[in-house]
């Protein structure tokens, strides 16, 4: 009991690193089936190639010689750098994959965005190869930079990567609750038709959904791989799944929900991971989500969904 005890803070704060990550990935899942009632399942992969584009900057910019720019600027330019190829591929996926789809049945476009996912992970094997790479990531956060909290190590990276993530979601909200963009993707997931009646450019909102919530994916690919030093063509499926399942988890389509449901799949993961075994994590957190919806259908925090008539 008292190992239990001296590891569980530790274990917390991994899963809140973990968490982040998920919510940031589970919050573009539930940006665009708000807006579109679509699901994005290529949303993983562009989740990678933000990922790619970081470890792409960092190599450049920090290379065997030493540091070209101080290490603030290297991350901050890694993150603006993986979050605007992002969302300008989020911006090509919807213009050539969804937008001949929009009035299709729904499975066409869920077919599509499969299709997606599959050529982008081709497309970077076959021009990157299949190799995985490691971001040096102790060249701009040294392990021994962090913070002690009696047992708890919390070290640099963990901090930037819970609080990167916290800032993300928070401007966000803002940004959807505060602001006339938001109060025009909130008229466009409400009713499509009556936002463009009432001048509501719904193309343009779309289009900027999918910018928003591909550039979040981007933003997530950089901290995970400063965060797990791993960077591979395949690491976005994995990731989309638990993002997906985050976002199902908390409400698809619900913004706060998408962020509690993120924060409490790594927490069941890094729970089972340091309590039980890292073989049934993946088993444990699809229970979880499994026995919330038997209770909650719509999730944590998803609204009830009124049937038109």
């Amino acid at each position: 009991m008292q190992a239990f005890f001296n590891q569980l803070p530790q274990q917390l704060v991994n899963g809140l690193t973990l968490g982040a990550v998920y919510a940031l990935i589970a919050l573009g899942y539930s940006l665009v089936y708000g807006v579109l009632q679509l699901l994005n399942f290529a949303h993983g992969d562009v989740y990678m190639i933000g990922a790619f584009v970081g470890y792409g900057v960092l190599t450049a910019l920090a290379p065997k010689s030493g540091l070209l720019v101080p290490a603030w600027l290297i991350i901050v330019l890694m993150l603006l750098a993986a979050m605007l190829v992002c969302g300008l591929l989020g911006v090509l996926i919807e213009w050539f994959a969804y937008r001949p789809l929009r009035g299709a049945p729904r499975i066409a476009p869920l077919i599509s965005a499969l299709g997606v996912s599959f050529f982008l992970q081709s497309a970077v094997q076959l021009t990157l190869s299949a190799n995985f790479r490691t971001m040096k990531t102790e060249l701009v956060l040294p392990p021994q930079l962090g913070i002690d909290i009696g047992p708890v190590r919390v070290s640099a990276v963990r901090l930037l990567v819970i609080s990167g993530a916290l800032v993300l979601m928070a401007v966000l909200t803002v940004l959807v609750r505060r602001t006339r963009l938001g109060r025009a993707m909130r008229a466009v997931a409400i009713d499509r038709e009556a936002a463009g009646m009432m001048g509501v450019d719904v193309d343009r909102v779309i289009v900027t959904t999918f910018f928003i919530g591909s550039a979040l994916a981007g933003a997530a690919g950089v901290l995970v791989g400063l965060a797990f030093t791993s960077v591979w063509h395949y690491m976005g499926f994995t990731a989309g799944l638990k993002g997906f399942t985050a976002a199902v988890l908390g409400g698809i389509g619900n913004i706060p929900g998408a962020m509690l449901g993120g924060l409490l799949l790594g927490l069941t993961e890094s729970l089972a991971v340091g309590f039980i075994s890292p073989t049934y994590k993946d088993l444990i957190a699809f229970i979880v989500l499994i026995l919330v919806l038997l209770v909650r259908p719509t999730g944590l925090l998803g609204a009830r969904i009124q049937q038109k008539v």
